[in-house]
């Protein structure tokens, strides 16, 4: 037999097994096959990834983390996702864990060992006992991690097995990590963690909420500043088994600031990496700051921790990606203070019509009615009275339909007055498309804003139960064309603990969301406000079947 013939024959023998393969995970007898050219199918996902950063420095914080997975249809049925022929079934589970030591880039390295002086030497004796306690500290340790059979570095802070109830767990102090999240089975589709931390003293004392986020390799946060009277970290977490290398790139509105960090800043393995954004540039202080965070190799999370003097703390998410119209929904009717900042990363200027859209129709706010934002700079705007005690949406779209600039966009949201003042920031962002969900809502306190910037929407919003129990509840909205709608949401009868609440479009045009947490502490108007997009828990799958013919001359 010659070698062309082996060579057929070992082609011939590799395209069966792969059909093989095909005809063991193609549908059943009972499943009508797809024709030819259909549209894929969208399936829910099997697995997901959540980063949680790490929540705060301060002892005195108070860190609530809330996860939750909406219920769907068939949810009830046997446990397990259900496994293609020959595979194994994806438990149905969904954990945070703590990541590896974090560390600061800006902290001060350990000083130089010089033998120590006589004071010291006096001590020896003290340190020694010190020892010996923490070596027993150490050895309780081991006798629980052996008891538990699972290192305490391991260990789940929160686990839940089941869709359709929220589970929560606290964190006290300084010492709370940054946690990698994975979830599978029927815990993935929609999978999504809030993380609530209260400071209610100190520089940076103020109410801090975040959507834990899913690694990505690119990221804008346009908001941030350099200022003296700021305190920005970027938090980047790496949930893989390799170390990632991240850029950060900083703009003002001059231009590009001057990098002092040029070979990249390495994120090692399921670790967690704070920077302070200041230390980035050599440039002086700047008020307004556009953050370009991509990935070199591997793939990270990334959130900013904003501290302001006199006006308290709160988390800047990534802003959606650049587009020529974008909504920021959410703006509390009672804000005082309402700062745009937005940036243009492509190579033409940005011309933007600013308008709001508030509870009777869309309006150009009389403070301003445009923002020009020239390329790679960062444009700001100080929209005072913008509300005036109306809850709303901002809307950005191109001055002149002819020039339409992708650009990037969020808001500074000031509260309160005087020494009770507290902020939160709005990024840009998307449609809550099918469905959104966000977690850890209380009793009294959440505001849900919806925001239908074209056409008119119908939208149902279900309370799931309470971590502690509580019967679910639902109730449908219709949004007008060009409005906002604020409300306080359902609340689940019974209710114990913190709920999740899950938006849905039924029909209309599209919707963006936002929910405010309000906790007022001491006076102060403490308050945090998350957006809610598109959970993306179904993945289109294209059809495919086995073809022999391929086989054929």
């Amino acid at each position: 037999m010659n070698r062309s013939t082996l060579s057929l024959l070992a082609a011939a023998t590799a395209l069966a097994a792969l059909t093989g393969v095909a005809a063991v995970t193609a549908p059943g007898a009972d499943e009508p096959a797809a024709a030819t050219g259909a549209a894929p199918v969208r399936l829910p996902v099997e697995r997901s990834s959540l980063l949680c950063p790490a929540p705060s420095t301060s002892e005195v914080a108070e860190t609530t983390y809330t996860s939750y997975t909406p219920a769907t249809t068939g949810d009830a049925a046997e446990p397990g996702s259900k496994a293609p022929a020959g595979g194994e079934a994806l438990p149905d589970r969904a954990e945070l864990k703590p990541s590896a030591a974090t560390g600061d880039t800006t902290a001060t390295p350990p000083e130089k060992d010089d033998g120590g002086t006589d004071g010291d030497k006096k001590n020896e004796d003290k340190k020694d006992e010190d020892k010996t306690n923490e070596e027993k500290k150490d050895e309780e340790k081991a006798d629980e991690e052996k008891a538990d059979g699972e290192p305490a570095a391991d260990k789940p802070v929160l686990t839940a097995t089941a869709p359709g109830t929220p589970v929560a767990a606290e964190a006290d102090g300084a010492d709370a990590p940054a946690l990698i999240g994975a979830a599978s089975g029927k815990l993935a589709p929609g999978w999504t963690t809030q993380q609530t931390t209260l400071v209610p003293a100190g520089g940076a004392r103020g109410l801090l909420g975040v959507a834990c986020t899913p690694p990505d390799t690119d990221f804008w946060f346009p908001g941030t500043s350099t200022a003296e009277n700021r305190r920005d970290y970027v938090h980047l977490t790496n949930p893989d088994d390799t170390a990632a290398v991240v850029d950060i790139e900083l703009y003002g509105p001059e231009g590009a600031l001057k990098s002092q960090l040029t070979d990249g800043i390495p994120v090692p393995a399921r670790s967690s990496v704070p920077v302070l954004l200041s230390t980035l540039t050599a440039d002086p202080a700047t008020s307004d700051v556009t953050v370009h965070v991509t990935t070199r190799s591997g793939r990270v999370g990334a959130v900013v921790r904003s501290a302001v003097d006199q006006l308290g703390s709160d988390w800047l998410p990534a802003s959606a990606d650049p587009a020529p119209s974008l909504v920021l929904p959410g703006i509390p009717a009672d804000a005082t203070s309402v700062q745009l900042m937005a940036y243009a990363p492509g190579e033409e200027d940005a011309e933007l019509k600013i308008q709001l859209a508030g509870s009777t129709g869309t309006i150009t706010p009389a403070v301003q009615q445009t923002i020009r934002v020239k390329s790679g700079m960062t444009a700001s705007a100080d929209l005072k009275g913008l509300t005036s005690g109306e809850a709303g949406a901002l809307l950005l779209t191109p001055a002149q339909a002819s020039r339409a600039t992708p650009v990037v966009a969020a808001l500074r949201v000031v509260r309160g007055s005087g020494e009770k003042q507290e902020v939160a920031f709005i990024p840009a962002t998307g449609p809550v498309g099918e469905r959104a969900t966000v977690a850890d809502n209380r009793a009294k306190g959440s505001t849900l804003s919806l925001t239908a910037p074209g056409k008119a929407a119908e939208v149902r919003v279900t309370a799931s139960p309470g971590t502690g129990g509580g019967t679910p509840a639902t109730k449908t909205y219709t949004v007008k064309a060009g409005t906002t709608l604020a409300f306080t949401p359902p609340v689940p009868a019974g209710l114990k603990g913190g709920y999740a609440l899950t938006v849905e479009t039924l029909s209309g045009g599209p919707v963006h969301a936002a929910r405010m947490l309000a906790l007022p502490e001491d006076g102060i108007a403490m308050f945090t406000i998350q957006t809610l997009t598109d959970d993306r828990a179904r993945v289109a799958v294209p059809n495919a079947e086995q073809d022999l013919a391929v086989l054929e001359d």
